[in-house]
């Protein structure tokens, strides 16, 4: 019985997603993040920049605030972004990404009613929600970078139950 020419390729599509789904993944995420961080480095220039000006003001007290504030979250997404891109020092971009999340998500509890008045998100709310998606993305990348896959965490099989007995 032969494979008609439709199902060949659909397989071998297939197969090659299968092999770089995550590059694909790191690739985009990391297009999103050094575009938003490059934004950042021109005035007026992202919708952000006031919400995350804010942010740093309150989460490092008043020692960075306004343009300060902005400048360094610039940098960090900008070599996020780089890292994500080019997969060199990987590992450490995504390591700044995870403690960047911190104050990635923060608007959501120290400005909460700000950006949901009324239960509705503004559109900065938006931006930050948008965020549980791109951390979410994060995580299946730092999976695969740090030797973490599903497979080596999997339900022990049957057999490897009743040899364990």
């Amino acid at each position: 019985m032969s494979i008609s020419l439709d199902t060949r390729l659909v397989r071998t599509a297939g197969n090659w997603v299968s092999r770089h789904n995550v590059d694909i993944l790191r690739v985009s995420l990391g297009l999103i993040f050094l575009g938003f961080g490059l934004l950042k480095f021109f005035p007026g220039a992202s919708p952000a920049e006031a919400l995350v000006a804010r942010t740093v003001d309150a989460l490092t007290f008043g020692l960075v605030d306004g343009r300060n504030a902005v400048l360094m979250t610039a940098g960090l997404e900008t070599f996020i972004g780089l890292t994500l891109i080019t997969g060199l020092l990987l590992r450490t971009g995504l390591l700044v990404l995870a403690v960047s999340l911190g104050g990635i998500m923060a608007p959501l509890v120290l400005f909460f009613t700000d950006l949901f008045p009324g239960g509705t998100p503004t559109i900065e709310g938006q931006y930050v929600l948008k965020d549980i998606v791109l951390a979410a993305a994060a995580l299946v990348i730092a999976s695969r970078a740090f030797g973490l896959e599903e497979s080596q965490y999997s339900k022990p099989s049957r057999s490897d139950l009743v040899k364990a007995a």
